[in-house]
């Protein structure tokens, strides 16, 4: 298998790690305010994510540096021909953070439901322009014969891209949802699980109609049915949910996220930014990326290290493992 092949699977690999990890958090900053009815029960919600959620970044952080290294041309392309959105990502993300970690700095009430609507909007944001970014990619972009992007925002908000950022958005609120479920008790715990089933049947309509979608612009027979199974994924989700298994469920709507995106990254090979224009300006594995020396040299650093992160994070949830009880309501000031 030659390196650049390699490199464009552990992208793959790194993205759905991101999407599988950061995309519980994302949902529970959707549902901060709809399922915390009081501040104790606001804070036990943050309380599910807080050991974990700036450590899920990492996974976009190395994704990006490693598409970077590997794949400069692809790299320059993307990061120019979606510099808005991805800047709006990116804003989107800091006021997200700053609103977590400076919550509980304030008792002011006003203070906290700013900072509420802070983790919303920052959660909102990226789970719908992640979807549109990826969308745009797989459904082709304008990329011309140096490779130059030849458009604009409104180039990437096509019926294609926004329902892509639907399904994200969906799929987000349902992991959100059901890892709520598994992390938290009491009336919290109930509240999401009412909502799995209800939330759940409209995000499998919306992501089958993008996937079938996806699959009838660039699928073949193997994203084709790595799609498949990404719909029983979630159906076996919804479930367990329906049966109490919450940990089953939650493995269930992982693995959705993660074989959905495994889907794309399979139709989208050996391209890694199909051109609208003419499909022989399309970037690809091999005329985007880095010379052989320097794909043998990252290699050689990501079997050393790759390991290492993942047992690190591993040993991390482990610790936080236990679920989280809100404590007795005092009154708000």
């Amino acid at each position: 298998m030659e390196l650049t092949t390699v490199w464009f699977g552990l992208i793959a690999v790194l993205w759905i790690g991101y999407f599988v990890l950061e995309g519980f958090d994302f949902g529970v900053g959707m549902l901060l305010g709809l399922l915390g009815r009081n501040e104790p029960e606001r804070r036990a919600i943050l309380r599910t994510i807080g050991p974990v959620w700036d450590g899920n970044e990492v996974w976009l952080i190395v994704a990006g540096g490693a598409t970077f290294a590997a794949f400069p041309e692809w790299y320059a392309t993307l990061f120019s021909g979606f510099y808005l959105a991805l800047f709006l990502i990116l804003i989107a993300l800091i006021v997200r953070g700053v609103s977590i970690e400076y919550r509980n700095k304030h008792g002011g009430l006003d203070w906290r439901r700013r900072c509420d609507a802070g983790i919303a909007i920052g959660s909102v944001v990226p789970a719908v322009l992640w979807g549109v970014a990826f969308a745009n990619i797989l459904g082709g972009t304008p990329i011309d014969a140096d490779g130059h992007f030849q458009g604009g925002l409104l180039t990437l908000l096509n019926p294609f891209a926004l329902l892509g950022g639907l399904t994200t958005l969906l799929l987000f609120l349902t992991h959100g949802l059901v890892f709520l479920v598994l992390k938290t008790d009491g009336e919290i715990r109930e509240r999401a699980r009412r909502q799995v089933l209800p939330v759940g049947l409209v995000t499998a309509l919306v992501a089958v109609l993008f996937l079938a979608w996806a699959q009838a612009l660039h699928g073949d027979p193997a994203s084709s049915g790595i799609a498949v199974l990404a719909v029983l994924a979630f159906v076996g989700a919804l479930v367990a949910s329906r049966l109490r298994h919450e940990a089953w469920a939650f493995i269930g709507s992982g693995a959705t996220i993660a074989l959905a995106v495994a889907s794309l990254f399979v139709a989208l090979f050996p391209d890694v930014m199909p051109s609208s224009l003419d499909p022989a300006w399309s970037l690809t594995t091999t005329n985007a990326a880095s010379t052989p020396y320097t794909l043998s040299i990252m290699t050689v650093v990501a079997v050393v290290f790759t390991p290492l992160v993942i047992l690190y994070q591993g040993w991390t949830y482990w610790v936080f493992r236990k679920r989280v009880t809100v404590p007795r309501a005092t009154p708000e000031r």
